[in-house]
């Protein structure tokens, strides 16, 4: 069954259980995993695309909630929580930060950076290993401290 599929047939679960603000989130994603399939105009996506979008969606709630609780307005920032966890159910299992250090550590010493200015040459091959399963930022701020920046 296809990410798209699985999406369609937990929207139709969470309207028999009216679970109104789990609707709310799958139909963010079927909204704009459609938007997606239309630009092209053959009306699919893959699997990874659909992944591509749903980790998009993930990251703008992250950023509105960090900007909630920074405002003091915990209600929406619960709100924003509550999607998040809802949308990463669809994404494949996040690595730990130690998991994703020592990959890091790897790849410094495969491509042989010695300093901050090599930065790009580490970026490149760790985002094509670690795309879907780790942050961007955490990837970047552990280059950076592996290269002494």
């Amino acid at each position: 069954m296809s990410l798209t599929e699985q999406i369609n047939n937990d929207i139709k679960k969470a309207m028999l259980a009216k679970e109104k603000e789990k609707l709310e989130a799958l139909r963010a994603i079927k909204s704009a995993l459609m938007l997606e399939a239309t630009k092209g105009g053959s009306g699919e996506i893959t699997d990874e695309t659909a992944q591509d979008i749903i980790q998009k969606l993930v990251k703008q709630r992250k950023d509105a909630s960090t900007i909630f609780k920074e405002q003091g307005r915990e209600d929406l920032a619960a709100d924003e929580d509550f999607q998040i966890g809802v949308l990463s159910a669809y994404l494949p299992e996040q690595m730990s930060e130690d998991e994703v250090r020592k990959v890091v550590q790897e790849t410094i010493a495969q491509v042989g950076a010695s300093g901050p200015q090599d930065m790009g040459k580490v970026m490149g091959p760790l985002m094509g290993k670690l795309k879907g399963k780790a942050d961007g930022k955490l990837i970047s701020a552990l280059v950076k401290e592996g290269l002494g920046n």
